[in-house]
C-alpha cells in the first residue's frame, strides 16, 4: 500500500507536471516526508520520497521515487566534504535509501532532504527562470516577491546548493521560497497542498509581474526580409532545408529530427534581437544539456533563395563545429569525458521555423520544446531586465559533469534502427503492416504510407505516439502524392534513412483476358509507383549526405514464369531490374539497393484478400482456404511464407550486419527451384 505521504506527491507532482507553464518535460523534482514501520526493527521511521533521477513529474508513479532514511541523509552533513568533492555524495545517498527497488537518486536529493520542511517542489518555470536570469535578478526577486521569496545565487545543483537552501529557510522563516540564481525555483510547505500552493504563487506572481510591467516588444523591432513566409510557402521550404540540415546535425552521429513554426518560434527568428540572443544561449541546466549551449542561426532573410540558405547553412555549420571545439577546448580538464560531438541540436531558419534533433523522436520534439522554454525565458527578462545566462565555463561543468557522464552511459544500448526513419509503402496491411511494425520494433521511426489515409493512420497508432510512427496518405502512381508524402514524412522526422517499396496489386488474367487497363494499372502502382518513390526519396537521400537503404519487394515471379499472371509478373521484373540499375546509381551516395523476392504469401495479405487468392486457387485447382498450404508443399522447405518472414529480410537487409551488400535479392520462398536467382 502506498505511503499517504507518497500518495499525496505523486498526485501533487502530476498536477504540477500537468501544466508546462510550471515545468519542462522531465525537469524539476519534488519530495515528500513522513513516517513508515520499519520492517526489520517494528519502530517509525523517518523517510524522504523524492522523484528519482531522469523522470517526468507529469506521468510519475510509485516507482519513479527514491526511498531514503531521512536520519541518515542528514547525517551525511557530519561527512560532507566540501564543495570541491560534493560529487562523492551522490554515492553515498545509496547508503541511506529504505529498501529496494525504486528510482535512483537524482543530483538534488540533498535539497530536499535537508530543507526542513515537509514537502518540497524544486521547479523549471519560464516565468521563474526569467526572473533568474535578468542580470538584476537579486533586485527583482525582491520587489516582485518581497521577503516571501529568497535569491540564491547561482550554484551548480548539488549537496552545497542542498545546504544553501537549508540555511536560507532557517534564516528567513516568512519565506515561501526561492529563485535559484539561473536556474529555477524552489518552494516549500508543511503539507503538500501548500508546497504546491507556494509554488504557483510563485510562478503566477512571477507572471503576472512580467505581464504588467514588461515592455510589450522585449525583442526589439522586426528585421525587414525575415518575417515569418505564408504558411504554404514555409512548409515546402521547411520540406526542401530539412535533409540538408539534418546532415549537418547528423556529421558526428545520426539524429532524428523534429520541425516547428509556432508563432513563438517565428516572431523571435524575426526580431532585432534574436542574433544576439541567440548567441548567448540557454541557461537553465535543464534545457542547454537538451538544446546545447546555443543553437545554429541561419543569417538570412526569409526571402534568400533554398539554394542560397543551403549553401549558407554548410558555411555556418563549419563555423559552429570549430566555435564548439574551440569552447570545449577552453574549458576541458585532463579528467574531463571526450566531446560528444560539435554538432547543433537546435538550427533556426528565419521565416520557416526551428529544427531540433536527438537520439530518437521523443529527444529531438523535447528538445525543440526546451528551446521555446528558452525563448520565453529570454523574452520575460529582456521585457523587465537584460538577459544574462550562466556563463560558458558554468555550462561546460554541467555539461561534461562527471555524474551526467555516468548517467548517459547508464542509458540502455540502442536498438540496430534507433535512429533511423522508413518510408514504408502500403503499410496499411499485409507485408508492408509487418514490415513497418519490425522496423518500428528495432527503433526507428516509421512513415506507414498507404493509399487509405484512415488506415495508414490507424496502423501507425498500433505502433505507438507519433514518436514512433506516423500515417500518410500515399498514391504512389502520382507525383505530386508521393512528393507530398515524402514531405509531410520530412517534416516529421528530419529525413529518411530507409524506404521500402512495398505497395502492389495484383490481377490474375491469362494473356488474352488481360485488358490495357490491367496491364497500365499494375504497371502504375508497382513499376512506376517504385520509380517515382524512389526517384522522390533519391533527393533527400543524397542532400542528408548520410546514405541510406531502397528495399523493392518484389516477387519469385520476377524470374519464375507462372501461368495467367503476364501484368503482374512483368511489372515484377521491371522492379527487379529497378533494383539493380538504382544499386549502380546511388552507390557513390552510399545508398544501398536491394530485393526480396517472396512467394505465396497468403495469410495476413492485402493482395490475396482482395480476389488474387481466389483467382490463384481456382488457377491451381485448389480450394482458397488450402492455398497457403498449397503454395508450401511446392517448395523445397515445406513451410509456408508470412509477412512476418518478408518482414525479417528487411530487418536483416538494412541492418549492421549487410552494410557492404547492395543490387541483391534474397528470395524469401521456402525455396522454389524455378526461381533460383541465377
Amino acid at each position: 500500500m502506498t505511503n499517504p505521504a507518497a500518495a499525496e506527491l505523486i498526485a501533487r507532482s502530476n498536477r504540477l507536471g500537468a501544466d508546462p507553464k510550471n515545468t519542462n518535460y522531465a525537469g524539476g523534482n519534488t519530495s515528500a516526508k513522513g513516517t513508515e514501520t520499519d520492517p526489520v526493527t517494528g519502530e517509525p521511521v523517518e523517510l524522504l520520497w523524492v522523484k528519482g533521477s531522469g523522470g517526468d513529474l507529469g506521468t510519475l508513479t510509485e516507482q519513479g521515487l527514491a526511498v531514503l532514511r531521512l536520519d541518515r541523509l542528514q547525517a551525511l552533513q557530519g561527512v560532507y566534504p566540501g564543495v570541491d568533492r560534493e560529487d562523492e555524495m551522490v554515492a553515498a545517498f545509496d547508503y541511506c535509501l529504505h529498501g529496494k527497488g525504486g528510482a535512483a537518486p537524482s543530483i538534488d536529493t540533498a535539497m530536499h532532504g535537508l530543507v526542513d520542511a515537509a514537502h518540497v517542489d524544486h521547479l523549471h518555470p519560464d516565468s521563474g527562470i526569467a526572473i533568474a536570469t535578468a542580470a538584476d535578478g537579486e533586485q527583482l526577486t525582491a520587489t516582485v516577491f518581497g521577503d516571501k521569496v529568497v535569491w540564491v545565487p547561482w550554484r551548480r545543483p548539488g549537496f552545497q546548493l542542498g545546504l544553501d537552501i537549508a540555511a536560507i529557510k532557517a534564516a528567513n522563516p516568512q519565506a515561501v521560497g526561492c529563485i535559484l540564481g539561473g536556474h529555477g525555483i524552489t518552494a516549500w510547505g508543511d503539507t503538500s497542498d501548500e508546497a504546491e500552493a507556494n509554488s504557483l504563487w510563485i510562478i503566477d506572481t512571477a507572471a503576472a509581474y512580467l505581464a504588467e510591467h514588461g515592455d510589450p516588444q522585449p525583442f526589439g523591432g522586426v528585421r525587414p526580409g525575415f518575417e515569418a513566409l505564408p504558411e504554404v510557402e514555409r512548409c515546402e521550404r521547411a520540406a526542401a532545408l530539412a535533409p540538408t540540415i539534418r546532415g549537418i546535425a547528423s556529421h558526428d552521429k545520426p539524429m532524428v529530427g523534429h520541425f516547428t513554426d509556432a508563432d513563438v518560434v517565428l516572431d523571435f527568428l524575426a526580431s532585432e534581437k534574436a542574433p544576439a540572443l541567440a548567441a548567448l544561449g540557454t541557461s537553465c541546466p535543464d534545457h542547454f544539456l537538451r538544446t546545447k549551449v546555443k543553437p545554429l542561426l541561419l543569417d538570412l532573410p526569409a526571402t534568400a533563395a533554398a539554394d542560397e540558405q543551403i549553401a549558407r547553412l554548410h558555411e555556418l555549420h563549419a563555423e559552429y563545429r570549430a566555435d564548439y571545439q574551440a569552447y570545449y577546448d577552453a574549458h576541458a580538464t585532463a579528467d574531463s569525458p571526450a566531446i560528444r560531438g560539435a554538432d547543433p541540436l537546435i538550427v533556426l531558419v528565419p521565416g520557416v521555423g526551428m529544427f531540433s534533433y536527438g537520439a530518437n523522436k521523443q529527444t529531438a520534439r523535447v528538445a525543440g520544446e526546451f528551446y521555446v522554454n528558452a525563448i520565453n525565458v529570454m523574452r520575460g527578462a529582456e521585457s523587465v531586465s537584460t538577459y544574462s545566462p550562466i556563463s560558458d565555463a558554468e555550462k561546460f561543468r554541467i555539461e561534461y559533469w562527471a555524474l551526467e557522464e555516468a548517467k548517459l552511459q547508464r542509458m540502455p544500448k540502442p536498438k540496430t534502427h534507433q535512429g533511423r526513419i522508413a518510408f514504408v509503402t502500403g503499410a496499411a496491411s499485409g507485408i508492408g503492416k509487418a514490415i513497418a511494425t519490425r522496423l518500428a520494433a528495432e527503433g526507428a521511426c516509421v512513415v506507414v504510407a498507404d493509399l487509405d489515409l484512415e488506415k495508414a493512420q490507424a496502423a501507425a497508432a498500433e505502433l505507438g505516439t507519433a514518436d514512433v510512427a506516423i500515417g500518410v496518405a500515399a498514391n504512389v502512381a502520382d507525383a505530386a502524392a508521393v512528393q507530398a508524402a515524402l514531405d509531410e514524412a520530412v517534416l516529421a522526422f528530419g529525413g529518411i534513412d530507409l524506404v521500402v517499396n512495398n505497395a502492389g496489386l495484383s490481377l490474375s488474367k491469362p494473356l488474352l483476358e488481360t485488358t490495357e487497363a490491367d496491364w497500365n494499372l499494375q504497371h502504375d502502382v508497382m513499376a512506376k509507383g517504385s520509380f517515382l518513390v524512389s526517384k522522390a526519396a533519391a533527393r533527400v537521400l543524397i542532400d542528408q549526405k548520410l546514405g541510406g537503404d531502397v528495399i523493392y519487394i518484389s516477387s519469385k515471379n520476377s524470374v519464375f514464369a507462372g501461368p495467367n499472371n503476364i501484368a503482374y509478373s512483368a511489372t515484377k521484373a521491371d522492379q527487379a531490374h529497378q533494383v539493380r540499375l538504382l544499386a549502380v546509381e546511388l552507390g557513390e551516395h552510399g545508398v544501398r539497393v536491394n530485393g526480396i523476392n517472396p512467394d505465396g504469401v497468403v495469410r495476413g495479405s492485402g493482395i490475396f484478400a482482395s480476389g488474387w487468392g481466389a483467382n490463384r486457387a481456382a488457377t491451381y485447382g485448389v480450394e482458397e482456404e488450402d492455398l497457403g498450404q498449397f503454395y508450401a508443399n511446392r517448395t523445397i522447405l515445406k513451410r509456408e511464407v508470412v509477412p512476418e518472414n518478408v518482414a525479417d529480410a528487411v530487418y536483416v537487409l538494412t541492418g549492421p550486419e549487410l552494410s557492404r551488400t547492395t543490387g541483391l535479392h534474397i528470395p524469401v520462398d521456402s525455396g522454389v527451384a524455378a526461381a533460383f536467382l541465377r
